[in-house]
């Protein structure tokens, strides 16, 4: 039974920095592509960050670009996003989304497994 389990969430003040993880169990995580997705209020999802299992670079949105950063710890099993300058649009419940297509893991649909979310919330 695969699991993601997120952890990190909270509240911070504009200007802060938080880090969240993603712990997975049940999968062989090497092999699969980790993706932080992230949805607003009222918003569609969206993507956030991506960790190919190939290890060949890492991808963000234009918006969450040299604010984020996405990691991996295989050994761990677990992905990381450690955010900072953290804006009041950067609310949202993330989450962290497994996949093994060599689809773009910028699409949700693509991915296989999802965590239930944690939230995040920035105040202004």
């Amino acid at each position: 039974q695969v699991q993601l389990v997120e952890s990190g969430g909270g509240l911070v003040q504009a200007g802060g920095s938080l880090r969240l993880s993603c712990a997975a169990s049940g999968l062989t995580f090497s092999r699969y592509n980790m993706v932080w997705f992230r949805q607003a209020p009222g918003k569609e999802r969206e993507f956030v960050a991506g960790s190919p299992w190939s290890g060949s670079g890492t991808y963000y949105a234009d918006s969450v670009k040299g604010r984020f950063t996405i990691s991996r710890e295989n050994a761990k099993n677990t992905v990381y996003l450690q955010m900072i300058s953290l804006k009041p649009e950067d609310t949202a419940v993330y989450y962290c989304a497994a996949g093994l297509s060599s689809r773009s893991i910028r699409v949700d649909r693509y991915m296989d497994y999802w965590g239930k979310g944690t939230l995040v919330t920035v105040s202004s």
